[in-house]
């Protein structure tokens, strides 16, 4: 369960006040995986980072239970200067698993080959992407926060992203931000309509898809 409560954030953008996330006041279900949907700039990826405790909001709290992942994709949850390995070996330790075991998973699964022994600053987007994605699906979590990440890599490596994913599903919710429907479709069961600071549940995906692409027409 994750509940919202007079949830507000706002940001500075050429010297005026930007209001992304407005006295927001939802509380979203357990056993759901749930599609985020808005327009570009809307505030999914400040939103996610709010949960997952990365952002402070400017007012309100965000209570939930379980365990939640880090924006999965969110490259500032690395250090630049550490390897691949080091960053995972930290993680480990956070979050309390076993490091060996998560460290084992994430080099076979990100196939990053020796740079998983490099520093990170020396990765491209696309390699912080896997190993973010790696790490992630290396600890198993109540709910998984996932921004596009399913689609990194090339068609081989995107294949094991999405069946890794769907296996994590069988036992956790997600929150997913999406731009294809059809990814969308294939691993949410619900969906949340972020607008104009407010965000609406929908129990129907179809409607909460629906709902957004007649906010976009």
């Amino acid at each position: 369960m994750i509940r919202f409560e007079n949830l507000t954030k706002s940001f500075r953008i050429r010297g005026e006040r930007k209001v992304v996330i407005d006295n927001l006041n939802l509380a979203l279900p357990t056993g759901k995986s749930l599609a985020l949907l808005g327009r570009n700039g809307a505030g999914k990826s400040t939103l996610l980072q709010m949960i997952a405790g990365t952002m402070r909001p400017d007012s309100g709290r965000i209570v939930t239970e379980g365990s939640i992942s880090w924006p999965v994709g969110f490259g500032g949850s690395f250090h630049r200067e550490l390897t691949g390995a080091q960053n995972i070996r930290f993680i480990a330790r956070i979050y309390g698993v076993d490091t060996d075991g998560l460290l084992a998973f994430v080099e076979d699964f990100a196939e990053l080959g020796r740079s998983f022994h490099m520093p990170v600053r020396s990765y491209s987007s696309g390699m912080r992407s896997r190993l973010g994605f790696g790490a992630s699906m290396g600890i198993r979590f109540d709910t998984y926060l996932v921004d596009e990440t399913t689609a990194v890599g090339d068609a081989a490596f995107r294949r094991k992203s999405r069946a890794v994913f769907a296996d994590r599903m069988r036992h956790s919710d997600a929150i997913m931000v999406n731009h294809s429907m059809n990814q969308v479709r294939e691993f949410c069961n619900a969906g949340i309509v972020l607008e104009n600071g407010q965000m609406q549940y929908f129990e129907d995906l179809e409607e909460a898809i629906a709902q957004h692409q007649a906010l976009m027409a």
